[in-house]
């Protein structure tokens, strides 16, 4: 998963991204649909549009934002899949976001796979949000039982 976090001009609410940047982003993820890499990926609206629920000592809270740590927000995320960090870096500095216009940081992490929990798991994860999990722990699940 690429995680765009945010900045200062994107918390601001400066807007969508110019029609030129626009166009570039499309082509940046039709390459990744053309490597078959592309998994989804969405852009966030600014803190002011979120809540977060803090849970201390059993009681949850609700706080409404904006918040104020830039360096703890996502701005947006991509996921892809392939074989390598190295790859997904490659990837992710190709973005068009990435330009030097703005101070910006990108995060790099490797999603939870179904072959990552012990067999018995199997079933419990076949109900996961995720339709690539669950459907690899379908296929775990089958090895299970017939094997």
């Amino acid at each position: 998963m690429i995680l765009r976090k945010a900045d200062k001009q994107m918390e601001q609410g400066a807007g969508l991204p110019s029609k030129e940047l626009l166009g570039a982003i499309g082509n940046y993820y039709q390459s990744m649909r053309d490597a078959g890499i592309l998994l989804g990926g969405e852009w966030l609206q600014p803190s002011a549009n979120s809540s977060r629920i803090v849970i201390n000592k059993g009681k949850q809270t609700v706080v409404d934002g904006p918040f104020t740590e830039l360096k703890e927000l996502v701005a947006g995320f991509i996921v892809i899949n392939v074989p390598s960090r190295e790859e997904a870096l490659a990837w992710a500095q190709k973005c068009p976001t990435l330009t030097g216009e703005c101070d910006v940081e990108v995060e790099i992490r490797q999603l939870i796979e179904a072959s990552d929990f012990p067999a018995d798991y199997a079933e419990e994860l076949t109900k996961h949000a995720s339709k690539t999990m669950a459907s690899d722990a379908e296929k775990n699940l089958q090895t299970t039982t017939v094997g």
